[in-house]
């Protein structure tokens, strides 16, 4: 056979074989929407709450659960972290492959003091972003997330609006998943041990 024809060959081979392949091996069905592939949110740079710098890299080997909200906000938030906690808890031998990572959409009030104690309530191992107001601006236009400040009755009593939902990472860095607000527990769980087992 010749160099042309066996590049023919080889070729067709792959194109026949690459569907049969893929056949073999089932793709996970996810609970959240599938991102894989989205050429937006890959990384970060923002300092936590101990003033360390942080990027995605730091927690590989990990599923990353990222989440903005505020530690004033009276209800998502609260939920939000408090079902990561039960998240948490329910991978058994697998939680310390869990990182949550929480990004203040109000750095003027969340200081590190505050981002440390709110995080203490729910999980000590979960990590307080704090950008500065133009990180924090960059950070939302990437990633395609919301916050607007709402005012209040005194200058200091104001509310955030913000985007609810969490985006997930797989252990390589990698956006794959974007969990709605109220999912479950159960749906999540099943999701970050569907990415701990791809590895």
């Amino acid at each position: 056979m010749d160099k042309r024809h066996f590049l023919i060959w080889a070729g067709a081979a792959a194109v026949v074989g690459g569907p049969l392949a893929g056949c073999t091996e089932a793709k996970p069905s996810f609970n959240a929407v599938d991102m894989t592939g989205a050429d937006y949110a890959k990384d970060f740079a923002l300092k936590d709450a101990d003033g360390k710098p942080r990027t995605l890299a730091d927690f590989k080997g990990k599923v990353v659960v990222l989440f903005f909200g505020f530690a004033q906000c009276p209800d998502v938030c609260p939920t939000t972290m408090s079902e990561m906690a039960q998240v948490k808890q329910q991978l058994g031998k697998d939680a310390d492959k869990l990182q949550v990572l929480f990004v203040t959409v109000d750095p003027e009030r969340d200081t590190p003091e505050v981002m440390k104690a709110y995080m203490g309530a729910f999980d000590p191992t979960f990590v307080a972003l704090i950008p500065t107001p133009e990180q924090l601006a960059a950070m939302a236009k990437d990633y395609k997330a919301y916050y607007k400040k709402v005012e209040g009755k005194t200058p200091t009593s104001y509310s955030m609006d913000h985007s609810a939902a969490s985006y997930i990472y797989d252990t390589q860095g990698r956006l794959r998943l974007y969990a709605r607000y109220g999912a479950g527990v159960a749906p999540m769980v099943a999701d970050v041990q569907a990415l701990i087992k791809q590895g």
